[in-house]
């Protein structure tokens, strides 16, 4: 274990290029396994989730090979239909495995998938869906078949989930007929999922939409597709930089997943500029929340795509912390994401928890530095901000290795910046 030492109370500016998204690589990985030909995705982010995916594959008989940022898979022969405990503990992705293996071995068995505990996440979806298509699911025992293969049908989602509209997707492209996914997710890396099935030969349509419709086809074949930059962790640093005052630019960006990050950092009073392929938050602002008509407090909330992604509302919570004003948080996804905010409160921030889902934030409070924990990737990246904005004492966010699941090189990219940071083990 390790742990990120920190001095902060300095503004941060410069340039960075944003990885690649891991929410779309970790798919990706999966859906290797549909083809026994050679799939090469570029762009990909070393952080521990790909590499917790690609031990996954590994294990499956997938031959792995990476240099640097591309990565080389080839699932030429499966014969393993289980994936261990610990191999499913260690991401919540695991999961995305079972339709791939049912398109190649015709069953699966896996455990509960690990993951960040940020409040329920349901799988029922997932069961819903491999349902339709045909297969037999059994639930307690995570035992899944498809003796007779999968056929296409028409599917609701309760809800909108993103894996499990992935998860289906990769069902749905080699059963027979025509699969129509409605109240599907939408969100950039679902859509970059679709791309590189589309590249092995899917026929998807819908794309950006919440209606997926799927022809199924025989078989895939190989194909390159490029890894989209990742626009929580570019909408983490842009934070980051409002909060010390400073100046950053984030490159490598697509104009189109950056419309309601730009609402809502107007909110907060403070302006980005943003291009074809990069965003930038100007230094010398002194943000203030900009009241509703009638001046009522303004209300941060996040929600499927195009809304405010649920990943990017404890960075936000930090911002608020440095900002003039008010603001009402109401993260309506998951029941545990704002449970990170008692270590804000003790390092001075002014935070009225309302219930599990929302929070009162008033700013502009100094913080001061503290010995804190990171609970799950997005608020171990907040705690860290929060760090870098404290004074008096240096802070230490303990259990390093959950912020390196989903941001890569995160200490040298933030020492780029300007930071003063260190890592140190336990």
């Amino acid at each position: 274990m390790s742990r990120f030492v920190i001095r902060g109370g300095r503004p941060l500016s410069g340039e960075i290029r944003v990885s690649g998204n891991k929410n779309a690589v970790l798919p990706m990985i999966a859906a290797s396994l549909l083809t026994s030909d050679e799939v090469v995705l570029t762009n990909v982010p070393d952080i521990r989730d790909v590499a917790s995916m690609l031990e996954i594959a590994s294990h499956l008989g997938v031959e792995v090979s990476r240099d640097g940022p591309e990565l080389r898979l080839r699932a030429a022969r499966i014969d393993v239909d289980e994936i261990p405990w610990e191999l499913c503990e260690k991401t919540r992705t695991s999961f995305l495995f079972v339709a791939p293996l049912l398109h190649r071995v015709g069953r699966a068995r896996v455990y509960p998938p690990g993951g960040d505990l940020i409040g329920r996440r349901r799988l029922d979806a997932h069961f819903y869906g491999l349902r339709k298509l045909g297969c037999e699911v059994d639930h307690e025992q995570l035992e899944l078949a498809a003796p007779a293969g999968m056929s296409g049908d028409l599917l609701f989602f309760d809800e909108a989930s993103v894996t499990a509209t992935e998860h289906i997707l990769m069902a749905a492209v080699l059963a027979k007929g025509r699969t129509e996914i409605r109240n599907a997710a939408s969100e950039p890396h679902v859509q970059n999922l679709a791309e590189l099935l589309i590249a092995m030969g899917a026929r998807i349509s819908g794309l950006g939409s919440n209606v997926l419709v799927v022809e199924g086809v025989a078989e895939l074949g190989g194909a390159r597709c490029a890894v989209e930059g990742d626009h929580i962790e570019a909408g983490s640093y842009l934070a980051l930089g409002a909060a010390t005052g400073g100046e950053v630019r984030v490159t490598g960006t697509r104009r189109g997943h950056y419309w309601m990050i730009h609402r809502v950092f107007e909110k907060l009073g403070v302006e980005l500029e943003i291009e074809a392929d990069s965003v930038r938050v100007p230094g010398g602002q002194t943000p203030q929340v900009r009241p509703d008509a009638g001046g009522h407090i303004p209300r941060i909330d996040d929600g499927p795509w195009p809304q405010f992604p649920s990943d990017l509302m404890s960075a936000m919570v930090v911002l608020a912390t440095q900002v003039e004003g008010t603001l009402l948080f109401f993260e309506k996804q998951f029941e545990s994401r704002l449970y990170f905010v008692d270590p804000l409160v003790q390092m001075g921030a002014s935070i009225l928890v309302c219930d599990p889902h929302r929070a009162i934030v008033t700013g502009r409070t100094p913080l001061v530095g503290q010995t804190v924990r990171s609970p799950d990737i997005r608020a171990g990246m907040a705690l860290m901000m929060a760090a870098l904005c404290a004074t008096r004492r240096p802070s230490v966010v303990q259990n390093a290795e959950i912020v390196d699941r989903g941001y890569e090189r995160i200490d040298e990219k933030l020492r780029a910046l300007g930071a003063d940071i260190e890592r140190a083990s336990d």
